[in-house]
């Protein structure tokens, strides 16, 4: 299974419960493929100048936001989804530290959709 697929099982069964989640995507780079744009590069090296005022952009979100967030009933919960062998980033267990301590959210890594549930239920199953 892959992360997309995870993500998409945990929305789906965390919908059946009546929280309305949310998939957060993160990501940079050109208007047009990165290894496109080099291989322009590469091949018009006389163009090097004019491509490299090309704006990079990011897209709005924080460094290490969670995949996902659950709200149900007042209560957001941060979700940040792996898959075997992957970790998370030491950005990413810094959101859910900053987002459970300093704002009172529920928040952690899912590697199943049992993870996930345990985290919206705070660790009990419902």
């Amino acid at each position: 299974m892959t992360e997309h697929d995870l993500q998409n099982s945990i929305r789906l069964e965390l919908s059946k419960r009546g929280f309305f989640t949310e998939r957060i995507n993160v990501g940079s780079g050109y208007l047009i493929n990165a290894k496109m744009m080099d291989a322009i590069k590469k091949a018009c090296p006389s163009l090097r100048e004019v491509l490299d005022k090309i704006p990079y952009f990011t897209t709005g979100a924080v460094n290490g936001r969670s995949d996902l967030s659950a709200v149900k009933d007042g209560c957001t919960h941060y979700i940040e989804v792996k898959v075997h062998p992957n970790k998370p980033s030491e950005e990413q267990m810094n959101f859910l530290r900053v987002m459970r301590e300093r704002y009172g959210c529920g928040g952690g890594v899912a590697y199943s959709v049992d993870d996930a549930i345990n985290i919206v239920y705070g660790g009990t199953k419902k």
